[in-house]
């Protein structure tokens, strides 16, 4: 039988190459060639505006911009609590000239500054970069603030930097729902029977990858920008979950209410119906 070839992208982090492993490298059967790139986060969100990916991860922020041509799958995402962005900076107090100073954030598409402008307003003085670079830049007085993502916020304090606030807390906090951080794709073009088969195929490399974590080891430390084992295992204990398998009505009502609130911000510009297939 000849696979249809599937063409994915998805990011280099931990939690994204301990949930694909199964999936990539054919460990899960299924009738696809999956052709993988793997790229940042922002990288695979300008993708994503261009349409290079058939299946992607995607940051929210810029999932809510496309969603004339992708759907959400309700399987694969980074959801949860006490998992998201942090606000860092090289003293605490400086957190008093937030709005006036230089902050710099992982890429203008990521969810990570839909989260920061949700909190401060969307006039902030963002500086883009890559996510590996943010702590050097505060640290070495390029800009006066980081969001920080990813492994991140286990290893900020070792350039002696400080927590001001935590993004995913004030979200908890305000809504009584988990943080919704990025997800997983899919063109609407490739039809509603072969996103459904993919959703399940990808909840069963989830599951292989929690049932034999020791399978994907040498795949995640390949691409890994943090390659401490200890940081890495931290990384996907606390953004691989329950809502990872499948997003569930808690997850869903999680995605749709961090839409609704960047469309009330007009944050997000245009409203379009059916997030998920």
């Amino acid at each position: 039988m000849i696979k249809k070839n599937i063409k994915l992208g998805i990011s280099t982090c931990p939690n994204d190459t301990f949930m694909f492993h199964a999936l990539i490298k054919g460990i899960i059967e299924t009738k696809y060639n999956f052709i993988t790139e793997l790229s940042d986060i922002e990288e695979l969100n300008k993708a994503a505006a261009l349409k290079k990916y058939d299946i992607t991860k995607i940051s929210f922020s810029a999932f809510f911009n496309l969603m004339d041509d992708y759907v959400l799958l309700k399987s694969g995402a980074a959801l949860g609590r006490g998992c998201g962005p942090i606000i860092v900076a090289r003293e605490k107090s400086d957190f008093d000239k937030f709005h006036e100073s230089r902050i710099a954030i992982p890429g203008i598409n990521t969810t990570a500054a839909l989260l920061a402008g949700l909190y401060g307003g969307n006039d902030l003085n963002f500086v883009s970069m890559p996510f590996y670079e943010i702590m050097e830049s505060v640290k070495n007085k390029k800009t006066d603030f980081g969001v920080i993502i990813h492994e991140g916020r286990f290893t900020y304090k070792n350039y002696g930097l400080v927590s001001c606030i935590d993004l995913g807390q004030w979200w908890e906090e305000s809504f009584n729902l988990p943080i919704p951080l990025g997800g997983i794709a899919a063109k609407r073009s490739l039809g509603k029977n072969l996103i459904k088969n993919i959703e399940k195929k990808l909840s069963e490399s989830i599951a292989h990858a929690f049932e034999k974590p020791e399978d994907s080891k040498s795949f995640i430390k390949e691409y890994a920008q943090e390659m401490e084992e200890k940081v890495i295992a931290r990384h996907i204990g606390l953004y691989v979950n329950k809502f990872s398998l499948n997003l569930e009505e808690e997850g869903q009502r999680a995605v749709e209410t961090l839409f609704s609130n960047a469309f009330k911000d007009n944050i997000i510009k245009k409203k379009s119906e059916g997030i998920f297939i």
